[in-house]
């Protein structure tokens, strides 16, 4: 369960920082497994895996989370799984997990978020944010594993506290002028300014940040030169949703049964064996 402190913060601006939820040896096996997959030839990965150099706003290390026990171990932490079931009402499915490099040199990464197709009436919105007899419903959720240190200054995630219950379209250079054009991102746009009404984080390695999709997000340019900003995402959603992109099979192959039950499809109200469990130990 959620404490009641996690609980109200949520509601009121759409995010968590947790602090150290990642320490000693746990930590160490993360990191050491991040940067075997970093370190593997991208002509050399797994069936199924695929590493991206050509993003336009961070390296991309596709299905990291299914790249090592260490970081499979993540998509049901003990500090966050309770905290996904209930946002999920006990329905939890895990979509998938990337990797993301940042470094100095990569584009500011303009703000945006999952429900702003929805308002603007391009596409029905199937995600949701409700409170219902004192819990809240939330069918979509990403989750932030830092393995390096964001030092203030340096740049990095950027939210709209709040905009998750947002009832107007953003437009779209409100906060950064010219970070759009003709409704596109602008790749040669770059910014580190925070404006009124934007949080920059400054986790360390080892926190988690979680948000609702529907917070609108993006990510100021990396200032640092001398080390990168990693972490793993981990997005989840309620279980009957189907995903457009199935995990290939290569990746699947390589997951414990418990994970594989927690990306699968499932019925309105069927209730996963790993939801009955506090704490689940990977086969």
């Amino acid at each position: 369960m959620m404490t009641p402190d996690q609980r109200y913060f949520f509601d009121l601006t759409g995010y968590l920082h947790l602090e150290g939820v990642l320490q000693g040896e746990e930590l160490q096996k993360a990191q050491e497994a991040a940067q075997r997959y970093i370190d593997t030839p991208p002509d050399q990965v797994p069936d199924g895996f695929e590493i991206n150099l050509e993003r336009e706003h961070f390296n991309w290390y596709l299905h990291a989370f299914a790249f090592d026990k260490a970081l499979e171990a993540l998509t049901m932490h003990p500090v966050t799984w309770p905290i996904i079931k209930e946002l999920l009402d006990e329905q939890p499915r895990l979509l998938g997990g990337n990797m993301m490099v940042d470094f100095h040199g990569k584009p500011f990464h303009p703000l945006h978020a999952g429900h702003e197709k929805s308002l603007t009436a391009e596409v029905p919105g199937w995600r949701r944010y409700q409170v219902h007899n004192g819990r809240i419903s939330c069918n979509d959720l990403v989750f932030f594993f830092y393995l390096t240190d964001v030092h203030p200054g340096d740049g990095g995630l950027i939210i709209l506290p709040g905009s998750h219950k947002a009832n107007f379209p953003r437009p779209q250079n409100l906060f950064y002028p010219g970070s759009y054009v003709d409704g596109t991102y602008n790749s040669e746009f770059n910014s580190a300014e925070i404006p009124e009404g934007v949080t920059n984080f400054n986790p360390k390695s080892g926190d988690v940040v979680a948000i609702s999709e529907l917070v609108v997000h993006g990510a100021l340019t990396y200032q640092a030169k001398d080390r990168d900003r990693r972490f793993l995402t981990l997005r989840y959603c309620s279980q009957h949703i189907t995903p457009s992109n199935p995990l290939p099979e290569g990746v699947r192959a390589k997951l414990s049964p418990e994970t594989l039950e927690l990306i699968e499809v499932a019925a309105i109200g069927k209730t996963k064996s790993i939801v009955e469990q506090d704490v689940v130990t990977l086969s």
